[in-house]
């Protein structure tokens, strides 16, 4: 992925062939997401500089919190590798459970002449000790610590921040999140549908990444798999400003003359815009991954058909981003960790169903997001009845709501049962039985060279089980013999996919067309990609 990194100067005659390789790139990479984070209740953390990179060869800096020693331990269990320097941005991911006591100590060791530092935690009532006074909380003076405690009085995904210079601070990446967990599960997110997902998961040898069964102690708030995005901007000549004065008051003592900043934070104009600390293709690569020490979190969603998918999003900067997830619309939860609920019914949700959804800087939400295929009119997994292959002529039993949940082992599982069998073709070229909602093109307008720009049908076999063999035009990489003319080659020649994967790509960027660039460069800056992928392709989120 590094070889794919923008310059600023690239010419529009040079633009496309960067823009087609950045986004093969996004395929390329085994690396997914999650929610990762270290545990408390205690959490000893500091303040300090490093230099963020960015995916046109600029290396930033900035500031940020990060760990002073090692962590008590990290989330989810599942993920066995992970750091925690002693600068990073966003700031650590910090996990407790509802109820507990929380204490954060925290060490600044910002350069003297950036001064005092502190963290506020919003939502939650803080006492403190040590420190200096400060005008909205007390404060660490440089060298100095400060102890924030609070009980975790509720569930839900939250942002902390510095309390001090905001407009600078909050500027040069001193955030975070804080999630609590909630103490109490509903026993349904444990039980019945929830137990069938986990043990279609464990069939082909997944992990539970999860941080908890449930979002809330709320029947409705369940979930499969997680996923937690910091949405923020940066405008780099402040950043540069910064540096420049840091540099030029040296070694001063704090409080002597001249040992201060006065670094203009307006006009605002960004050029760099993050997910989780990280612009696209970077925010692609793995969690924790080593050429990022300071930036350890990525945004690379992964699911399944079926699979309940927990968003925690919070606005990080100072512009509100508003963010549109390709697939389905985003079921809110909870805003600042207050679940939306019916006035007339406690246990039923009342959050709206959004196909933008808004950050607002500083605020964050829970939100649901849920894709099946139903309503594609086709059969995604290629079944074929007149197939000799026993995986095209798998059955499909309707559940109550018309899904195929009995059978959690099956690549069918959560199949929408109403499209079973169902052709993709009108008027095919040989290939596929007559009918289906639509009519494909041909495979080659679809192709350049070995990138191909998607299949209709789910898993890596899928469309072989479709379309059978013919005469070669397409060769699948591991069965030579088989391929197929005129119409959408076997799924597995694809070049841009892991190998296995042939999922569904929904793109996943903020609605701001400046801010899916990386200083004026697409694609860039706040973008990502959910994946859907077939049940035999292994999602890990500990890479």
């Amino acid at each position: 992925m590094r070889g794919t990194k923008m310059k600023k100067a690239i010419s529009m005659s040079k633009l496309l062939p960067v823009v087609i390789l950045t986004m093969a790139s996004l395929f390329t990479a085994t690396a997914y997401a999650s929610a990762p984070g270290i545990t408390g209740p205690t959490f000893n953390l500091t303040a300090a500089p490093a230099y963020l990179t960015q995916p046109d060869g600029q290396a930033v800096y900035s500031w940020g919190y990060g760990c002073n020693g090692a962590p008590t331990g990290y989330a989810p269990a599942a993920i066995n590798t992970g750091f925690c320097n002693p600068m990073q941005v966003p700031g650590p991911t910090l996990i407790v459970t509802e109820g507990a006591t929380v204490s954060v100590t925290l060490t600044n060791n910002l350069p003297t002449a950036a001064g005092n530092t502190s963290i506020l935690f919003p939502g939650f009532t803080v006492t403190t000790s040590g420190g200096v006074t400060g005008l909205l909380t007390q404060e660490a003076a440089p060298g100095g610590t400060v102890t924030y405690t609070f009980t975790a009085s509720s569930p839900g995904t939250r942002a902390y921040y510095s309390g001090t210079q905001g407009d600078l601070q909050v500027e040069m990446g001193m955030y975070g999140a804080i999630i609590v967990l909630p103490a109490t599960i509903p026993s349904t997110c444990t039980s019945g549908l929830a137990t069938s997902n986990l043990a279609a998961e464990a069939h082909w040898g997944e992990s539970d990444f999860r941080l908890a069964a449930a979002a809330y102690n709320n029947i409705h708030a369940c979930y499969d798999r997680e996923y937690l995005f910091q949405f923020s901007e940066m405008d780099p000549r402040i950043h540069t400003q910064a540096l420049a004065q840091v540099t030029a008051a040296g070694s001063c003592t704090a409080g002597a003359a001249g040992c201060s900043l006065n670094v203009s934070t307006e006009p605002y104009h960004p050029s760099y815009f993050m997910i989780n600390g990280r612009s696209m293709p970077d925010d692609m690569d793995p969690n924790y991954a080593f050429q990022y020490p300071h930036q350890p979190y990525n945004g690379n969603p992964h699911m399944h058909p079926g699979e309940q998918v927990l968003l925690r999003v919070i606005g990080q900067g100072r512009w509100q981003h508003p963010f549109h997830e390709h697939g389905n619309h985003v079921r809110i939860l909870a805003r600042d960790g207050n679940l939306i609920v019916s006035q007339t019914d406690a246990t039923a949700l009342a959050g709206p169903l959004l196909f933008t959804t808004t950050t607002t800087p500083g605020l964050a939400f829970d939100g649901i997001f849920y894709w099946t295929g139903k309503g594609l009119n086709w059969d995604a997994y290629g079944h074929n009845p007149s197939s000799t292959d026993p995986n095209a002529t798998l059955t499909c039993t309707p559940d109550a709501n018309g899904y195929n949940t009995g059978a959690p082992t099956a690549i069918n599982y959560f199949e929408w049962c109403q499209d079973h069998n169902k052709p993709v073709q009108v008027n095919p070229f040989g290939d596929v039985a007559a009918g289906g909602p639509v009519t494909l093109p041909d495979a080659n307008l679809f192709t350049n060279g070995a990138w191909y720009g998607g299949s209709p049908y789910l898993g890596p076999d899928a469309t072989l089980r479709a379309t059978g063999c013919s005469s070669n035009s397409y060769v699948k990489s591991t069965q030579t013999s088989c391929g197929q003319t005129g119409s959408t080659p076997p799924s597995g020649t694809i070049a841009n996919s892991p190998s296995g994967e042939a999922g569904f790509a929904f793109m996943w960027h903020s609605h701001n067309e400046r801010e899916i660039t990386t200083n004026n460069i697409f694609p860039g800056g706040m973008l990502m990609m959910m994946l859907v992928d077939s049940r035999e392709f292994v999602i890990d989120e500990s890479m």
